[in-house]
């Protein structure tokens, strides 16, 4: 493994990758996207010793990636419908995650399955079925009881002191398993290119890729218009979504899936992932998930999104009414589009292989994901989610070198690569600083509170950031624009109301760079 150098992503960093660029025109790898895929290959290639270079025409986590549940499961869903291949698989990189690359950003979670009296008899056998299944498969994964404890049968009692606003009437106990959370989707893509930077990678964004071959592409900087013939020897596609614009050859098939942003007080408290099977459907479930600053994610729809990709996806009308009158089956006193703080919705990158009827829901194409190979050599990554983007990224990588003749061919070490401000639990407990720094940022937690101390006040009024993560995230975490930093850096954009308070802010860390 080669030494690890500077990991800051900023302006000043961005524009010398430009010129050297320019200058030179070649790489070993490109990578055309900055989603968890992506930045995922850019760590692989750059960690085996290639010379690489990201472009992403927006910002890193633009796309699908900060769409996320913000779990990382290992296949409940999957166990349910029968997948044990993608079960097990997620199984294994959750581990991964939890134990060595990131244990500062991902940690255990509770989840409950309340037997509700709407529940049929099938359902709650096939609910306590995953269960069982995902014990196994963590054992066979090898992760610890010591990380994620065996399910079991919990009372009622036992299920309203993880979620207070059960409904009691009917209740006939439940289960309870555990999973692995994420502080947030957008913070581990960061981290992965921040580590593949500190590689050597030249992660670049707000650059887009015209003109793309298996050789290479014309990168244009978004910002000032400056073109860039660059010749690699190996290029790879991980725009996800926008796959298939940039290939030839491949369709997509997208399905939507939205999540509502509501407010713990409208849960009493909710401390674990709340499981409610969807009434008349065996195998659909839908969550609510504890989330930082206050928040819970309820979701996830799974809904056939055909014509245009939208660079930002909308919920619709019925996607929300059904996740409101889903999760209301659940709690005593149902929830209504008062109660929302706000939505969101991502599109997943499904390779539509055309075996199935036109009918069919986009729930049943398989998750599995495909690395396909141009006639051009262009190697395109599609399908596939968050838990498993490092094995993705690996498969991606291996197929490229395995038909590139003019690069070193080196095994893949991303397993064993701590993301950075990664730690084991007894460092990050270590860690002088505020417990929410330290979820967000590891052991770096320290380096972000060493600032004079009106930086740590918060951004406006009701907001828990600070002056001092959104000048951390200018200076180190490649935040170009008040979007970058409200929208993704942050996650304070949920909210339309929050971001208009945190405007002023995000102006003002820019300004005093």
């Amino acid at each position: 493994m080669m030494a690890v150098g500077n990991a800051s992503l900023n302006a000043a960093r961005r524009t010398r990758d430009l010129d050297w660029l320019d200058t030179n025109g070649k790489v070993d790898v490109l990578v055309i996207g900055g989603g968890v895929t992506g930045v995922g290959v850019a760590l692989d290639a750059a960690a085996r010793g290639l010379s690489v270079a990201l472009v992403e025409k927006h910002d890193l986590a633009f796309g699908t990636s900060r769409w996320s549940s913000k779990l990382v499961h290992g296949g409940l869903r999957y166990l349910i419908s029968g997948h044990v291949g993608i079960a097990y698989e997620s199984a294994v990189e959750r581990g991964i995650l939890m134990k060595t690359t990131a244990p500062h950003l991902v940690h255990p979670m509770p989840q409950i399955a309340p037997w509700l009296p709407e529940a049929r008899f099938a359902q709650a056998v096939s609910l306590r079925g995953a269960f069982l299944g995902g014990d196994v498969l963590r054992c066979v994964a090898r992760t610890s009881a010591d990380y994620l404890p065996h399910s079991r049968r919990v009372s009622s009692t036992e299920l309203l002191r993880y979620a207070p606003t059960l409904r009691l009437q009917g209740l006939r106990g439940g289960f309870m398993a555990w999973d692995g959370q994420l502080y947030d989707d957008a913070r581990l893509v960061v981290a992965i290119a921040r580590t593949a930077a500190s590689y050597g990678a030249r992660v670049l964004t707000h650059c887009a890729a015209s003109e793309v071959t298996g050789r290479g592409a014309v990168v244009v900087d978004q910002f000032s218009g400056r073109r860039i013939d660059v010749d690699a020897s190996l290029v790879i596609n991980a725009t996800g979504v926008w796959a298939d614009q940039v290939a030839s050859g491949i369709k997509l098939r997208p399905s939507r899936g939205t999540h509502l942003v509501l407010p713990q007080s409208a849960f009493g408290g909710l401390s674990a992932i709340l499981t409610v099977p969807v009434p008349g459907k065996l195998r659909r479930v839908v969550m609510a998930i504890p989330a930082p600053e206050g928040r819970v994610y309820v979701g996830l729809t799974d809904e056939d999104a055909p014509g245009p990709v939208s660079d930002v996806p909308v919920a619709t009308e019925a996607e929300i009414d059904f996740l409101l009158n889903t999760i209301s089956t659940a709690v005593r006193f149902p929830l209504t589009r008062a109660d929302l703080v706000g939505t969101y919705s991502g599109l997943r990158p499904l390779l539509d292989t055309g075996h199935h009827r036109g009918e069919d829901k986009t729930a049943d194409i398989s998750r599995r994901h495909a690395v396909i190979t141009g006639t051009d050599g262009l190697v395109t990554i599609v399908g596939g989610k968050l838990t498993t983007y490092r094995r993705m990224a690996q498969d991606a990588l291996d197929a490229g070198l395995a038909q590139a003749d003019r690069v070193t061919r080196r095994p893949c070490l991303t397993h064993r690569i701590p993301l950075v401000g990664a730690a084991d639990q007894a460092r990050l407990a270590a860690v002088r600083a505020p417990a929410r720094f330290v979820e967000r940022y590891g052991v770096e937690a320290a380096e972000v509170i060493a600032v004079s101390p009106e930086l740590l006040t918060p951004i406006a009024p009701g907001l828990a950031t600070t002056h001092a993560e959104l000048r951390f995230a200018v200076r180190h975490e490649g935040a170009m624009t008040e979007d970058d930093l409200l929208d993704r850096r942050t996650r304070i954009g949920l909210s339309s109301v929050e971001r208009e308070l945190a405007v002023p802010a995000a102006q003002a860390a820019f300004a005093s760079v």
